[in-house]
């Protein structure tokens, strides 16, 4: 009785401000994940997709130096980038002494990867015929936007939570922002793919970050 009462109030004092933003974040990322599957899926609606695609070619027409800028943005969060940041960002991580740190950046980004593969082959959505270069694999969730927002979304709470350093934070969630929306322009993925793929990276990040904050809190418990 007395452990169960020990392990009641270990889990009320999570019950923070943070706490209540973080499942208020969750909630509304599982919310538009769902939404947007059954518009796509469901409904089988390409309104909103259609008009993403006018906005982008229309911005296309009166900026062509655009495209250059767009695919210099999209390279961080490609292939070869995403591997490179898993193994570089964790390993210098641990050799500055912080290896919990390590340990979910690199979990952020393979866990997201992981997810996103099995997502795509479960929606099994083609990609865009418009695109303006050529692209291998399925279409929803986008991979750039749910990794990158892992990834640079990860670095931002990190970044916030230890440092306090709430601007640095905001930079980097606009850039995974960002390097989604460089997806709609270049027209490998549709404005549904990269919200979903946005929502799918919070959610995974949220799980991870409760999963881990968990399981060291339960370790350190039973530390003598």
């Amino acid at each position: 009785m007395k452990n169960l009462t020990t392990r009641l109030l270990a889990l009320f004092s999570f019950l923070t401000l943070e706490v209540l933003v973080v499942g208020s974040v969750f909630l509304a990322s599982l919310a538009l994940f769902f939404y947007l599957t059954r518009v796509v899926f469901g409904v089988h609606s390409l309104t909103f997709d259609n008009w993403a695609i006018g906005q982008a070619n229309a911005l296309r027409a009166a900026w062509p130096p655009l495209t250059g800028v767009a695919l210099f943005v999209t390279f961080f969060a490609s292939l070869p980038f995403l591997v490179s940041a898993a193994v570089l960002v964790p390993a210098a991580m641990r050799w500055w002494g912080h290896k919990r740190e390590a340990l979910e950046v690199f979990m952020a980004v393979a866990g997201a990867s992981l997810f996103n593969q099995l997502l795509k082959t479960h929606f099994h959505r083609a990609r865009p015929a418009t695109a303006l270069l050529p692209q291998p694999g399925l279409s929803f969730p986008s991979g750039h936007a749910m990794i990158g927002m892992a990834l640079y979304g990860c670095l931002a709470w990190l970044l916030w939570r230890h440092g306090r350093h709430p601007a640095w934070a905001a930079l980097l969630l606009s850039w995974a922002v960002l390097i989604g929306l460089t997806r709609i322009y270049l027209q490998v993925h549709y404005a549904t793919d990269v919200l979903a793929g946005f929502a799918a990276g919070l959610l995974w990040l949220i799980l991870l970050r409760t999963a881990l904050r968990l399981y060291w809190r339960e370790k350190q418990q039973l530390l003598p």
